[in-house]
């Protein structure tokens, strides 16, 4: 089926670009100097959204295709391109399929802002967008007049994530900084360092080459960190630090 662009239901604007049959382009309504592509392959889906969004911004042509290749074949009918708004639904931003399509939609229009609409706000979802290329990611959650917002904001050139991923950071960086408490007041900067590869099981050989130390300078750290959590051996040290740090207060 063929692309054009379509009155909406209420005559407000007619600047979707929805699949019709035999159907011819309209012409730009008054302000529409730019486009925005929504990307998504369940036609019901896309149709609904272009619609919803065209009656939010009058000043953006909203066109809505069900792949990059769609919109590249009637791309000189167009506004040139804002933005994309990649709908990916339900799916997994990780899922080969769908990180591939980010990758590669980001490398190819790299000057245009790529913005991933999914159902999700997981943390780690959002993460590995923006990884991927995308510069926002905006959950399904939101009302259609604030995803508009946020799309602006990208094409602005900033880069939005939802409050929860900010929730969720600081959430890492306070579990983090609970972990790395029990080393303070305990032992200097440097104790702490060797403490963190004998955790790991590094010999002192290993431990003395990453910091930069002599060998014998090692095993005086060793012996103080031995000491101060009473442990008469490695073996017994390695254990009693992560039980240390498994409870969060001194041995």
């Amino acid at each position: 089926m063929n692309s054009a662009l379509i009155p909406n239901l209420d005559l407000r604007q007619e600047n979707v670009a929805l699949p019709l049959n035999n159907a011819h382009t309209l012409a730009l309504s008054a302000g529409q100097t730019h486009s925005l592509v929504i990307l998504d392959n369940r036609e019901l889906d896309r149709q609904c959204l272009a619609q919803c969004m065209a009656a939010q911004k009058a000043d953006l042509q909203i066109l809505a295709f069900g792949s990059i290749e769609e919109w590249k074949q009637k791309r000189d009918e167009y506004a040139p391109l804002a933005a994309i708004l990649l709908n990916v639904g339900g799916k997994k931003v990780d899922e080969p399929a769908v990180s591939e399509q980010i990758r590669k939609l980001s490398s190819e229009f790299a000057s245009t802002p790529l913005i991933v609409l999914a159902d999700s706000d997981d943390f780690g979802q959002i993460v590995r967008a923006l990884e991927y290329g995308a510069k926002g990611f905006i959950p399904a959650s939101v009302s259609v007049s604030v995803c508009m917002e946020l799309i602006a904001l990208s094409v602005a050139g900033g880069i939005f994530v939802p409050a929860s991923a900010l929730f969720a950071m600081r959430h890492l960086l306070d579990s983090s900084n609970s972990t790395a408490r029990p080393l303070s007041g305990i032992f200097t900067d440097r104790q702490a360092e060797v403490v963190e590869a004998l955790r790991r099981g590094k010999a002192n050989k290993i431990i003395a080459y990453e910091l930069n130390l002599r060998e014998s300078t090692v095993k005086v750290h060793v012996r103080n960190i031995m000491k101060k959590v009473k442990a008469t051996n490695r073996t017994e040290v390695v254990f009693k630090l992560n039980d240390l740090f498994q409870s969060g207060v001194p041995a």
